[in-house]
């Protein structure tokens, strides 16, 4: 799959001494993606607006609030709720690609 007419920023987004990298990407409707790579290791992150993380390979395990540990292997796709906190476990070298979804009400 590929993006047409898209911005990408510059500098990497990188996280956890580098074991979390990306680029945030902008298209002309001002939507935006991080296209990155996720190294072994356990990780806590969170969300201003609603995520959808879909894994083009490699394997993790997803905490989301409230609820049990859930394995996934890529291809696969995981969507977080805005404002959570939720908790990875990285067992194999993951390339993602996530979107942000502003909610309006």
């Amino acid at each position: 799959m590929e993006f047409d007419n898209i911005s990408i920023a510059k500098e990497a987004n990188i996280l956890y001494d580098g074991n979390i990298t990306s680029r945030s990407i902008t298209f002309e409707d001002g939507s935006k993606k991080t296209l990155g790579i996720m190294l072994e290791g356990e990780y806590e992150l969170n969300t201003v607006n609603k995520s959808i993380i879909d894994v083009n390979s490699g394997t993790l395990e997803v905490r989301l609030p409230a609820e049990d540990w859930v394995e996934y292997v890529g291809p696969a796709s995981i969507e977080i709720a805005q404002n959570s906190k939720y908790k990875l476990k990285v067992t194999s070298l993951v390339d993602y690609c996530c979107s942000f979804i502003k909610e309006s009400y």
